[in-house]
């Protein structure tokens, strides 16, 4: 059960337990211990009763002395009164009030009540009280228990409202360990990842702007060209070609990365593919392409592995790695992809021989616009490997880089037989699409 419910319960249950403990010993004590207003009242009675016997015995001057001798030694408002109407003398008699017919008068001996407040009288109220005082301090406690981390919350969702994702409030709950410190540590969680996406789209916007800048700029130059010496037309025309050719590139993979960005929440729309036949078949084009650089690759896996995959993002991201590593890897090397199938999980490994990565670059690579230290410039835009992450992931697989004992980068891709990070939309018989990177 919750902690935060624990946490009530106990609050509530210590208070109630505490109240009527409090009630019970107050009644025991209020039955056991006798007050000083009933040892009063007793003494009073007694004095009224003994004015009146010697009233009644021995006269009323007697008596008069005796009510101003107590007076003087003890002092409770006994007093002797006398009234020559016989016939208003009362019969009934109260415990501080006595009426005595005597001689033809009626003589009246009061002890007068003071007025004083006794713990006595807080009796009949005190368990109300004592339920009422403890109530308070309860509320009281839950309330504040309750408003601070409301407080620091509604500061955060404040802050994150004006764009301040730096902002955290899970080193403000001091100390506790229950529901709503899950939730500021879920807070800040949410808030490092909007701060994460917010640094990732201003990195974003600048690694875009400066892909397309040196195109352009080269563009500009060879316009530049063609004004100052028309007879170089020819030349520039061609020049001006590969810099658009190198543009479309760009743009394209831009585009397919924001797609599978703004698509990633989205069901994937698979169909069934051998997966091991789609890498023979890209396996076949890198190999062809590598003959110039002098490399071997290999090119036929045995097996099958029949998976449901959206078959454009999986062309895509097995392309983009065997490509990558016929790029790469050195002249007169070998690539090697290997294969394994692991229950509903196939692994595939394509390992080259070039100067690989330092190990601090294995996570970053696979970063939109990064490249290695030690990548030639203006060689690829550093968004393949981007592209496959993003696309493995959307089927629940995963990929990592890896420094094999020799030279040269290992790249893993595991991909699942069914999608377990989004479901199915449906199954198609759509040819694959393969838009290769140029």
């Amino acid at each position: 059960m919750p902690k935060l419910f624990w946490k009530f319960f106990t609050i509530i249950w210590l208070t109630l337990a505490a109240t009527v403990g409090v009630v019970i010993i107050t009644v025991k004590l209020i039955q056991a211990v006798p007050f000083a207003h009933e040892l009063e009242q007793d003494r009073r009675t007694l004095l009224v009763k003994l004015t009146a016997n010697i009233l009644i015995e021995d006269g009323e001057d007697a008596a008069r002395r005796f009510v101003s001798r107590s007076e003087k030694t003890q002092p409770v408002g006994l007093s002797l009164s006398t009234t020559s109407n016989a016939n208003t003398c009362p019969q009934e008699d109260a415990a501080d009030e006595r009426s005595i017919l005597k001689d033809g008068n009626c003589y009246r001996i009061f002890a007068a009540t003071p007025m004083s407040f006794t713990f006595e009288n807080l009796a009949p109220i005190l368990p109300w009280l004592t339920i009422l005082i403890s109530s308070t301090i309860a509320a009281g406690a839950l309330a504040r228990y309750l408003i601070r981390p409301v407080v620091h919350l509604r500061n955060g969702l404040s802050a994150l409202a004006n764009g301040r994702f730096d902002f955290r409030i899970g080193d403000k709950m001091a100390g506790r360990t229950d529901e709503v410190t899950a939730l500021a540590h879920d807070f800040d969680a949410s808030a490092a990842r909007l701060q994460e996406l917010q640094n990732a789209q201003q990195q974003l916007f600048h690694d875009v702007s400066h892909e397309l800048r040196s195109p352009l700029s080269r563009l500009q130059a060879a316009v530049g060209v063609l004004r100052q010496s028309p007879a170089k037309l020819d030349a520039m025309l061609d020049r001006m070609d590969r810099e658009v050719e190198r543009l479309d590139v760009l743009v394209g993979e831009i585009l397919t990365l924001a797609r599978l960005t703004a698509t990633s929440s989205m069901p994937l729309k698979t169909q069934s593919l051998d997966v091991i036949e789609l890498l023979n078949e890209i396996l076949g084009d890198a190999a062809f392409e590598a003959q110039a650089r002098d490399v071997s690759i290999t090119t036929s896996i045995g097996g099958s592995f029949p998976a449901d995959v959206e078959g454009e993002l999986i062309y895509r991201a097995l392309e983009n790695v065997v490509r990558n590593a016929v790029k790469y890897t050195d002249v007169h090397s070998h690539i090697a992809v290997l294969c394994e199938i692991r229950d509903d999980l196939l692994n595939i490994r394509v390992a080259d021989q070039g100067p690989g990565v330092r190990r601090d670059e294995l996570e970053r690579i696979f970063q939109p616009f990064s490249r290695g230290n030690d990548a030639v410039t203006g060689d690829g835009y550093g968004l393949g490997l981007a592209i496959t992450r993003q696309a493995i992931e959307r089927h629940g697989g995963r990929v990592f880089a890896s420094l094999p004992a020799a030279s040269g980068l290992t790249i893993t891709l595991e991909i699942p037989r069914k999608p377990t990070s989004h479901s199915r939309l449906g199954s198609g018989s759509e040819a694959i699409q393969t838009a290769k990177i140029g």
